[in-house]
């Protein structure tokens, strides 16, 4: 049996605003053919370095493949990620995820395009990537590549601004769980629907309304996660949604599965994945 583990990690002072959590991902090779490998939408970016072994990630219809030593970056998903390490070896990756009010602050690209995508960090900021993804390979010890890793996201931040409007619309939509609506910001802040759709997709590669569902469902899951039964998560889920066909659709479309099917199976990846 595989054995694999996510092994948390505390940023620094200065990224914790910007980082949902930081761990260390560890497997003595590939996961057992029964488990999904399964990793649900959770409204993080993620910034990945396959320090031992690589990474294969299928999104949708479409397969990503990070190699030893690489660096990437995860836009914003909304679609299920079915994840294995690239060969049946022992492997090593440190994932940082950045939360909807941090991958701006820290990289000034198109997050439009590199929506449901893993994408090589040379490929999206060139020569510094290239540079960095040098120093880590080099660096033997994990401690060190994760000392280099943050001490280049604190340089990164200091090149940005924040965007009060846009941290001001990513909170309001955490505090309410996902269940403020784009008309309740509007009036809020006196800027069209419009005006927010394209401010978010700047900063975040998607609107308001799509991140909402993917907070909203998260709540959920969490709960599904730690062993929570469907039939104790009834009460709430009249509180998210109309009723409980409207919360299968949500749950189909975020794990590819019904409750019952998902419930059934193994899964312990996408469990430890949002335990951890």
């Amino acid at each position: 049996m595989t054995a694999f583990r996510f092994n948390p990690v505390t940023p620094h002072p200065l990224l914790a605003p910007y980082i949902s959590k930081m761990w260390v991902f560890e497997s003595s090779g590939r996961l057992p053919d029964q488990d999904r490998k399964l990793i649900v939408p959770n409204a993080n970016l993620k910034l990945a370095l396959t320090y031992r072994n690589g990474l294969v990630a299928r999104i949708a219809d479409k397969t990503f493949i990070q190699s030893e030593n690489e660096l990437s970056l995860t836009g914003l998903v909304d679609s299920p990620v079915i994840l294995d390490p690239q060969d049946d070896a022992q492997t090593g990756t440190i994932i940082i995820e950045f939360n909807p009010l941090g991958a701006y602050r820290l990289f000034h690209l198109s997050y439009r395009e590199v929506k449901n995508k893993i994408v090589v960090l040379p490929d999206l900021i060139g020569n510094r990537a290239e540079e960095l993804q040098s120093q880590l390979a080099d660096a033997g010890a994990l401690d060190l590549k994760l000392q280099i890793l943050q001490n280049f996201l604190i340089k990164q931040l200091e090149k940005t601004a924040p965007d009060p409007i846009y941290d001001y619309c990513i909170n309001r939509i955490s505090d309410f769980r996902g269940l403020i609506s784009v008309a309740q910001l509007e009036k809020e802040t006196g800027y069209s629907a419009r005006w927010l759709h394209a401010k978010f997709s700047e900063h975040l590669g998607t609107g308001p309304q799509n991140l909402s569902e993917i907070v909203r469902f998260k709540q959920f899951y969490e709960a599904y996660s730690t062993g929570t039964k469907l039939q104790n998560l009834k009460e709430h889920i009249y509180h998210y949604y109309y009723d409980q066909s409207h919360f299968i659709r949500a749950f189909k479309r975020f794990t590819g599965f019904t409750p019952t099917d998902l419930q059934n199976s193994i899964n312990e990846l996408a469990t430890k994945h949002y335990t951890s």
